[in-house]
């Protein structure tokens, strides 16, 4: 079962790799670079300093960069705990693929998806309150995600594993500080 699930990734991520056209990748070389993203992330911070109380949005903020360090480190630990090498250092098959990122490190499972998706879910869970298309933030790991198999440097399992790391991890951070910040609403939250 388990070697089947490998081929199916491999597999996968050779039949999406070659979809690539040369004339997108400028397009998807600048989507898979974190700092292409430095507006949409200023576009978070305006959106929690506009909606909540100074002091309230620091703490989130606080939280937001808590959960992106606890993913990183777990990432990390990961990533050389499970040591699968990535798409462009796999003999087997690097001729049969295309590479626009000189990839360091190991694969399995994807930081940028884990942070990603940890990033927005944190983000939108704050904010769902206060505005009703929270939802179109997600076109950002979407995006950002494929670009990863794009540019050859992650398998399909890496980044669905990594986005719903990212997720969870978002999800417990945003219970905790909910939790800590009115002992009674945490509660509340967590009995459901």
């Amino acid at each position: 079962m388990f070697e089947k699930l490998l081929e199916w990734d491999r597999n996968s991520f050779i039949f999406l790799n070659n979809l690539g056209i040369e004339g997108y990748d400028l397009f998807w070389s600048l989507i898979t670079n974190f700092s292409t993203w430095i507006p949409l992330f200023v576009l978070f911070l305006v959106l929690i300093f506009k909606n909540y109380p100074k002091k309230e949005a620091l703490s989130m903020l606080i939280t937001i960069i808590g959960t992106v360090i606890l993913i990183a480190m777990v990432t990390g630990v990961v990533k050389e705990l499970i040591a699968r090498l990535r798409p462009a250092d796999n003999d087997e098959i690097k001729s049969l693929i295309r590479v626009l990122v000189d990839p360091y490190g190991f694969s399995f499972f994807s930081g940028h998806a884990a942070s990603s998706f940890g990033i927005t879910t944190i983000v939108y869970l704050f904010l769902k309150e206060k505005i009703n298309w929270g939802l179109f933030f997600y076109i950002w790991p979407f995006l950002f995600v494929f670009s990863r198999i794009y540019v050859g440097v992650h398998y399909p399992l890496d980044l669905i594993v990594g986005a719903m790391v990212g997720i969870l991890f978002a999800v417990f951070s945003y219970r905790l500080y909910k939790g800590l910040k009115n002992p009674a609403q945490g509660k509340a939250i967590s009995d459901r």
